[in-house]
């Protein structure tokens, strides 16, 4: 719906969600307006650790893999517990991330926490959330620490077909403003997996809802490209229109400032709007960050406007065939990086 309310076959505002496990519960996530700062993540999966200032992942691929980064410091793989029920929930009690990510078989109402070995599940009824663990002990949790979701890699989380539903649990019972969520069972993972490369992976740059909408213009960008291969255009398609965002788009939840693979600057000036991209890790500053997962890397580069735009004219940059809409712009990918050269898309356009 969102995508024609114009000519271009981009979503053309930023949509959210906005409910609750109950009115006074929606009402809440719609009166919090206090920025969020992600410093702390916590993880069921593999991340780029040094994009964050801190935080821990358990591996659901290998048993007992623990990879964990405190402020300052590397990351450092230790060993984990056969069983990471309870390390997760305290992960969400005592540690309070800001940043929950899971992957992995879920329905609507359990995550089941290990991919290939066994192990415990989350579990939601009524809008409460707990941990059981493989020796069926249920661990409660109790999180109300303002924080983001991010099931990127999980069936049926976003998919709310009851009150027992997690994502409804999520954000009644663990503290969660906005999250995301698969509608469906998810197994190309463009449009959920994609939001690490612009959330996490470019710390800073994006809001979450920036990030999820930048990835959506990457997908439908990818499916206008003549190259692309038939077997992934299915999957493209499919992951288009199946992922919900949860929460206020309007509220700000942003990671905290680190160093990013390449810089991007837009300025303007008398109606000419310059963007500038500037490489920062010389032959592989646009390679991917963190391959985990599915669909990983190689995304476009996104920068959104400030105001809406018409009557564009590129005058520079159109070898880096520049995607220029009415409010943002789409540089794809130049893959091969010369640390040499000035990448810059500059245009011309009124302000609507």
């Amino acid at each position: 719906m969102t995508r024609r309310l114009d000519d271009d076959p981009y979503t053309d505002t930023f949509w959210g969600i906005l409910t609750g496990y109950d009115a006074k519960g929606a009402l809440a996530i719609a009166k919090h307006d206090k920025p969020l700062v992600v410093k702390k993540v916590a993880s069921g999966t593999e991340f780029a650790t040094e994009m964050v200032i801190e935080g821990f992942w358990y591996d659901e691929l290998v048993k007992n893999k623990h990879v964990k980064k405190e402020p300052g410091g590397k990351a450092k793989e230790l060993k984990g517990p056969d069983d990471t029920t309870g390390a997760l929930v305290d992960a969400l009690n005592k540690y309070k991330a800001d940043l929950f990510v899971t992957s992995g078989h879920a329905t609507q109402r359990d995550w089941q926490i290990g991919y290939r070995y066994r192990n415990g599940q989350f579990r939601s009824e009524a809008g409460q959330m707990y941990g059981l663990d493989t020796k069926r002990h249920r661990i409660e949790i109790d999180s109300p620490n303002p924080k983001v979701y991010l099931p990127i890699g999980n069936c049926l989380m976003g998919d709310i077909n009851g009150s027992d539903a997690m994502a409804l649990a999520w954000m009644n019972d663990a503290g969660v403003k906005q999250m995301l969520g698969y509608t469906v069972g998810t197994w190309f993972g463009y449009q959920g997996w994609g939001v690490l490369d612009y959330f996490v992976e470019q710390p800073g740059r994006y809001t979450l809802t920036e990030a999820f909408f930048a990835n959506n213009h990457a997908l439908i960008h990818r499916l206008a490209d003549p190259n692309t291969p038939k077997g992934d255009l299915r999957g493209l398609k499919y992951d288009a229109d199946v992922v919900a965002f949860y929460g206020d788009p309007k509220w700000s939840a942003k990671m905290a400032e680190r160093p990013k693979y390449y810089d991007q600057k837009l300025e303007i000036a008398d109606g000419v709007y310059t963007l500038t991209i500037a490489p920062n890790r010389g032959a592989d500053s646009f390679k991917p960050v963190n391959t985990n997962g599915s669909q990983r890397g190689w995304r476009p580069i996104v920068q959104f406007l400030p105001h809406h735009v018409k009557d564009v004219e590129i005058v520079a940059g159109e070898d880096l065939h520049p995607v220029v809409t009415d409010d943002f712009i789409l540089v794809p990918n130049p893959r091969k990086c010369d640390p040499k050269r000035k990448y810059v898309v500059r245009f011309k356009a009124k302000e609507k």
